[in-house]
């Protein structure tokens, strides 16, 4: 964060300014990693500790919503890669809720033959694929926004109303979000406009593109299921998720979620044992005949 600052600050370049940006970028998808890790509560053995650090790192630091997160990653993690049974049911993977832009399965693509733009979509989705990745950190800020402050906009998850109604630390989330853009706004005032637009928009995709790498990494060309098909707890997770093969530049980038499958499978363990747990799933799905994926970042 100090020197995506000091790239503002120290200079009146504009290529120094978006090599600031994408610093930037790269501080807000650790500190991801960093929230999500407290968030799982694989720190403290006092959940207090573990949310009051997601709310600063979460929504101070990252500038998302941590209950609007929570209600939309612990459903992820509950069914992954499963369609809903109905349109609005709370039995679906969000993650996957992205019709009409992306399509996981034949079953999701066909959803889309009544609408000429779903069609249109749907047809050139190999081309908007990565496009689209840069979209997701501004949806997903929006979405934070809305969930704790109101305002236009859809949820991705289902029940997220209710989750907002039952905030915990709505006066902390609040404050805290209000201080990120403060903050962000205080930093792109050094700027002129045009300097400070370009800014904002390469760190917020560049950002979203660097988070969006790993969880597609991770998921996207697995398995999906329709929820009235799922198999048992386990095999879901496995089936449903891809390991990365690890090296000293992916471990920092994927900020442990390059163990994907040992994390779905025992989402309380600390980014530094899931390397143990690895070597002792993949023997266990040996056993049972079950496919465990993995596969180089490239």
């Amino acid at each position: 964060l100090g020197l995506a600052v000091c790239c503002v600050v120290l200079s009146e370049s504009f290529a120094v300014h978006m090599v600031g940006a994408i610093i930037l970028a790269l501080f807000w998808q650790q500190c991801g990693w960093l929230a999500h890790d407290f968030l799982h509560h694989q720190v403290f053995k006092n959940r207090f500790y573990g949310d009051v650090a997601g709310l600063i790192i979460g929504n101070l630091f990252q500038g998302f919503s941590v209950q609007w997160w929570k209600g939309k990653h612990n459903s992820h993690h509950a069914v992954p890669n499963l369609h809903a049974s109905v349109e609005g049911a709370c039995d679906g993977d969000p993650d996957i809720d992205t019709m009409p832009i992306l399509a996981w399965s034949l079953k999701m693509a066909e959803s889309a033959q009544n609408s000429e733009w779903g069609r249109f979509m749907i047809k050139w989705q190999s081309v908007f694929y990565f496009p689209a990745l840069l979209l997701a950190r501004l949806s997903w800020s929006h979405q934070g926004w809305v969930f704790v402050w109101g305002g236009w906009g859809q949820h991705s998850t289902a029940a997220a109303d209710l989750d907002r109604k039952n905030m915990r630390y709505r006066s902390g989330e609040k404050a805290f979000l209000l201080l990120h853009y403060l903050g962000l706004f205080a930093i792109m005032s050094y700027m002129p406009i045009v300097n400070a637009l370009c800014f904002y928009l390469l760190a917020q995709t560049s950002c979203g593109m660097f988070l969006a790498i790993v969880f597609g990494l991770g998921h996207n060309g697995m398995a999906v299921y329709p929820a009235n098909q799922r198999p048992d707890f386990w095999k879901l997770q496995v089936s449903t998720t891809r390991n990365i093969t690890s090296n000293w530049f992916v471990d920092w980038f994927c900020g442990g979620l390059q163990y994907q499958v040992d994390h779905h499978l025992f989402p309380m363990l600390p980014r530094h044992n899931l390397k143990k747990a690895n070597e002792l799933v993949q023997s266990f799905c040996k056993e049972q005949g079950v496919s465990y994926h993995e596969a180089d970042m490239l």
